[in-house]
């Protein structure tokens, strides 16, 4: 024990205990300043505001920060397309420089899906199932046909669309619906040699009444008269719903 008391007097001992504390002081040192520069400690810049920019601007402003960029897509109805709509971290929020920011735009396509089966639908029911499937409501034509507000047929770009075709979100469909009071003119029936039954058969069939009965000639049996003119005739065109047609009928 006395031999360790000795030595710790000596000038070797000091020498040693010296250097071992310069050398831990330089080593702390070197450790603390040395992790300042690889972490750069007090060296926070503030992140661009490149939210609302095209993808272009917000790019070039992280470029221009010394910052790195993640992008992601996606899809918004009536959004400009390449528009930053979210950045992360926010706006003046402090990062190191060489920081990823990451950016989410409105994609430039519209993702694609099946067309949902809306014949026959009211107006009111298929405008929800194409906002449920994301399309916009276009054009309506109304057509006659008995069938009030009811769709008839659909639509897209001018052509004809089925149920189940693959159709971008966010587009325009046209529908095509019924005003709810048929054809407003048909076309006269040929009544000629039409027994009465067949010829009140045949106009009840198109929507026309039957006007005033004329028996021509002699009749023993009614049933077996036939028409042999009408009024107005198949030469008359067109005749609104409902109009009476004369006819004239005779045995022989």
């Amino acid at each position: 024990m006395s031999k360790i008391f000795t030595y710790l007097r000596t000038d070797t001992f000091r020498k040693n205990l010296i250097l071992a504390i310069v050398f831990f002081v330089i080593l702390f040192l070197g450790i603390y300043f040395g992790l300042g520069i690889y972490t750069k400690h007090d060296e926070a810049i503030p992140v661009p505001t490149v939210k609302g920019m095209t993808i272009e601007q917000a790019i070039a402003a992280l470029e221009k920060a010394d910052l790195d960029y993640q992008v992601d897509s996606v899809y918004q109805m009536d959004a400009k397309p390449g528009l930053v709509i979210e950045q992360d971290p926010e706006a003046d929020f402090h990062v190191k420089s060489g920081r990823t920011i990451y950016l989410t735009i409105i994609t430039k396509s519209a993702p694609e899906t099946d067309f949902p089966n809306i014949i026959d639908k009211t107006l009111i029911e298929a405008t929800a199932i194409l906002k449920n499937h994301g399309f916009r409501m276009g054009d309506t034509t109304y057509v006659a046909d008995i069938a009030k507000d009811v769709v008839l047929d659909v639509k897209f770009a001018g052509q004809k669309l089925k149920a189940g075709r693959m159709v971008p979100k966010g587009s325009r469909i046209e529908l095509v619906l019924g005003d709810g009071r048929g054809e407003d003119e048909i076309n006269i029936p040929n009544l000629i040699g039409l027994t009465l039954s067949e010829a009140k058969f045949a106009l009840q069939g198109v929507g026309l009444n039957l006007g005033v009965v004329q028996y021509q000639g002699a009749i023993s049996d009614s049933t077996a008269a036939r028409v042999s003119a009408q009024t107005p005739d198949t030469t008359g065109g067109l005749v609104s719903l409902g109009t009476p047609i004369n006819l004239s009928l005779s045995q022989q």
